[in-house]
């Protein structure tokens, strides 16, 4: 790849110009903000130690959020092009481990190698991750979160359990003093990285990553390399993140193949509190850097004042959403111009101008009638109405096809057994009531990423409500199946009225459903499924698991639902283009809140069959169920930008998925090796998948 990024000077020349000329409260709003939170809150960690901050006191402090504030650094450089990285945890956990099973040297390793070691693992990452987003030009959530599986799966295949030792001279490099008694190294390692940070931003790179961030077609179309800058973006922040995972390896002096995994909601966090823009063009990695100490701070005073430290997650999940709104709050945010329209609304209801108020002839457009001789023509056949779904379905349903032969082959009996596609149907139903939810809020462009702690929360609910008992079922079921709904109602509210992302949303309320499942449950979650569902999910009549004709039913309603109603149009009409459905008299705002409860709903309810599958509800038992879900959808043939797909693709997905899961299940290979395949696959079928346009 070329990655000269001098192909318009007079381009970034202006871009610089204007940073400059916009220099003041506006552009730094964010990081005034975050160093005077920080500030705020360093001055009430001194108030409740009665005896102010020592030496020992910044150290421990500074130390204990360095990992943290230097992933969100990597983090934001991804954000500032317009792109997002959801591998970040990942690269972390696979540095971790490597170290820790003695990489570069093992324990006779200079700290320096070490570090190198740790850093070329991170970029190698994010070049993978770059590779598919600059070059091949695809969707970063999905390629991110592919890698983010795929590194996860490689990391287990390393370490199984947390073990191993790392070189102590590490940790006594980066956990001593830079200067003795005045600078502990983590500040020297973060001061280092800033001064790097403030002559990169002065280079025609830097200038560039702004540029592309603020508007990737108008740098494109002055001669900027956008692609190279994305690329060498997710290279550096690789870059960053292996830094991270090095420093964190130093603090544990061992390896945890899942360390990485927590950081995720605290990462984004960090970056939104310190005043990154969401979408790129504005922010910087220093106030990501406040904003990761100011979160390590809460949660360190929420532990002073002995309040659970299940409420962690609950608190960075809300910084993190009333961050967002804080660094979107403007005349032209979402949120305002809500409440404008309400306000315009509640006057125009006083004064009776409303249109239901005002009576006389329906004024609406009337269509034409349908001309004779159109209305006589032959309606097209299937094959016609349908090509477009059917094209992008086909590559699922022929996978399939594929797998089930490989099965037959290995493991028999399967293609002429009964029992096989029984419990096919039955292990799919889960990922076949998400894909609807998911299905739904992708087709509208957006996503759900609180899918797995829905999930989770709902099946501790159900099985704390219900103790074993038949009796307890019907009221628990409406409940729990209100708490999804009511879960998916708060998504779309933050995404239509409230103007978040939906990335950041969805993820905010996972990590708060993490804390109140934490909370609910004690940490120990209680209670067994009532013998009538777990007959309902295991048991036979006539040979057949009652789950499967109900799932039967269930795609059949589902295919009605997308394709066949008011509510289904809209969903299309919004993910093909907001602009166009508004104007077309599309309730937008309605159908992206109502897609997020149907989410929701299908959550809750597979929380609830899962719970009776399992016999009872543990913690984390929707972790596994996230990836699957998008990926079932992607390849079925839709597209993660939305406006296009069917649940009958989806619904080949979930099979495909679900028969390669069972096959790899068969051979023996352990869930790290299914996590790479699953990632590769959502990755190819996006590849094969694109829109070539793109």
């Amino acid at each position: 790849m070329n990655t000269d990024l001098t192909g318009s000077a007079p381009m970034l020349r202006r871009v610089s110009q204007d940073r400059r000329a916009g220099a003041g409260w506006s552009r730094h709003r964010g990081l005034v903000t975050a160093i005077a939170v920080f500030a705020l809150l360093l001055a009430t960690v001194a108030a409740l130690g009665n005896g102010g901050l020592s030496y020992f006191d910044l150290s421990f402090l500074a130390s204990g959020g360095a990992t943290l504030a230097i992933a969100a650094m990597g983090a934001t450089l991804v954000i500032l092009t317009g792109g997002f990285d959801l591998s970040a945890g990942a690269v972390i956990s696979l540095v971790n481990v490597a170290l820790a099973l003695g990489l570069a040297g093992g324990e006779s390793a200079s700290p320096l190698a070490l570090t190198a070691a740790g850093i070329a693992i991170g970029m190698a990452a994010g070049a993978f991750n770059g590779f598919f987003v600059a070059v091949l030009r695809l969707q970063p959530i999905v390629v991110t979160l592919s890698t983010m599986f795929i590194l996860q799966g490689a990391t287990l295949l390393i370490m199984d359990k947390p073990g191993g030792a790392v070189a102590p001279a590490l940790a006594e490099f980066y956990m001593g003093d830079a200067v003795p008694g005045l600078v502990p190294m983590p500040l020297a390692l973060l001061a280092t990285l800033g001064l790097a940070w403030a002559w990169f931003k002065r280079t025609r790179a830097g200038v560039a990553l702004y540029a592309v961030g603020s508007d990737a077609e108008s740098a494109r179309a002055a001669g900027l390399r956008v692609d190279a800058t994305r690329f060498l973006a997710y290279v550096m922040a690789g870059g960053l993140y292996g830094l991270a995972g090095v420093f964190l390896s130093a603090q544990t002096g061992s390896g945890d193949p899942l360390v990485g995994n927590p950081l995720l909601l605290s990462l984004f966090a960090a970056v939104v509190v310190g005043g990154t823009r969401l979408g790129g063009g504005r922010g910087g990695p220093m106030g990501s850097v406040f904003g990761a100490y100011i979160l390590m701070i809460v949660v360190n005073i929420l532990l002073v004042l002995n309040v659970s430290a299940y409420f962690s997650t609950v608190a960075e999940g809300l910084i993190l959403i009333a961050a967002a709104l804080a660094a979107a709050a403007s005349r032209d945010s979402a949120l305002a111009l809500q409440l404008r329209a309400a306000a315009a609304r509640w006057r125009a209801w006083r004064a009776g101008m409303l249109p239901r108020q005002l009576g006389g002839p329906d004024r609406r457009l009337a269509l034409p009638a349908a001309d004779s001789a159109a209305a006589a023509a032959p309606r097209p056949g299937f094959a016609v109405r349908h090509a477009q779904t059917l094209r992008y379905a086909l590559p699922a349903v022929v996978c399939l096809l594929l797998v089930l032969v490989v099965t037959q082959w290995t493991l028999g009996r399967s293609l002429t057994h009964w029992g096989y596609w029984n419990a096919l149907i039955v292990l799919s139903s889960f990922l076949a009531i998400l894909a609807l939810g998911q299905g739904a809020v992708i087709l509208t462009g957006g996503l759900d990423l609180s899918l797995p702690w829905t999930i989770g929360l709902s099946g501790i609910l159900f099985a704390g409500m219900t103790q074993g008992m038949d009796a307890a079922m019907p009221g628990a079921l409406a409940a729990v199946l209100l708490v999804g709904c009511l879960i998916g109602l708060v998504n779309g509210l933050a995404v239509a009225a409230l103007g978040l992302s939906p990335i950041v949303a969805t993820l905010a309320v996972n990590g708060i459903l993490q804390g109140l499942a934490l909370l609910y449950s004690g940490g120990t979650p209680a209670g067994f499924a009532p013998p009538l569902l777990r007959g309902f999910m295991t048991g036979q009549v006539l040979g057949v698991t009652p789950v499967v004709p109900a799932m039967a039913l269930f795609a059949v309603l589902a295919v009605l639902l997308l394709s066949h109603t008011a509510f289904g149009r809209r969903v299309y009409a919004v993910g093909n283009s907001v602009r166009a459905a508004r104007l077309a008299g599309v309730p937008v705002g309605r159908t992206l809140v109502c897609a997020y409860v149907l989410s929701g709903l299908c959550a809750a309810l597979a929380g609830i069959l899962l719970t009776g599958f399992s016999g009872q509800a543990s913690l984390g038992m929707g972790d596994d169920y996230l990836l699957p879900s998008i990926a079932a959808v992607v390849v079925g043939g839709g597209l993660i930008t939305g406006g296009r797909g069917h649940y009958l693709g989806m619904l080949a997905g979930v099979l495909l998925l679900t028969a390669l899961q069972t096959l790899l299940a068969g051979s023996n290979l352990p869930y790290a090796t299914r996590a790479i395949l699953y990632g590769l696959v959502v990755l190819g079928a996006v590849i094969a998948l694109r829109e070539r346009r793109a």
